[in-house]
């Protein structure tokens, strides 16, 4: 059995998943691509729900890359759901954004930190920050609830309004350390 273990009361009465929602509403966001996630399984089940979004599955992160890009080509905005573990997929397809120079924004659900029980996450969790930053995407962090939503909304508006790449990475002691149990 598979279960989480939040470390802190929510900034929102509806959680901090739904504090990214609300900012990606508002950036008018209409495209959410995502490989499945835990740590983002409220936030793609309300963009699931929402008339005016669309919920697109991965098979895997690289791909993301490529559909928020184009979107943002086509006129829309998207944005990639995923977890730290999936960042080393990213590398290569993020020179895509880097020589397009068109807006990249990303949530990223950290593995290998805080309490992590599995040691084959600790590597892409620790070297997360910098392959972004190699890659040109700049990098913000939120670590409680009441930080989600301003970062959300700080994010949203670097890549949208300022044609920036710009990754948040969402915390283990945020989203809680997995355990499995018998």
């Amino acid at each position: 059995m598979n279960a989480m273990h939040p470390q802190a009361a929510h900034a929102s009465p509806a959680g901090w998943p739904m504090d990214i929602f609300a900012a990606l509403k508002a950036a008018h966001v209409r495209q959410v691509t995502y490989v499945p996630d835990g740590g983002h399984a409220q936030l793609i089940r309300a963009v699931h729900d929402d008339a005016g979004m669309v919920a697109i599955p991965l098979t895997t992160e690289e791909e993301g890359v490529a559909l928020v890009s184009g979107a943002w080509l086509g006129g829309d905005r998207a944005c990639l759901l995923m977890q730290s573990s999936g960042v080393g997929n990213c590398v290569n397809m993020l020179s895509l954004v880097r020589n397009m120079g068109g807006p990249f924004l990303t949530f990223v659900t950290m593995r290998g930190e805080y309490g992590e029980f599995n040691p084959w996450q600790v590597p892409m969790g620790t070297g997360t920050p910098d392959a972004f930053r190699l890659m040109g995407v700049h990098v913000m962090r939120a670590d409680t609830p009441d930080a989600v939503g301003p970062t959300a909304a700080a994010a949203a508006r670097m890549a949208y309004e300022g044609g920036n790449a710009v990754a948040v990475l969402l915390g283990q002691q945020l989203i809680g350390a997995k355990v499995f149990v018998k």
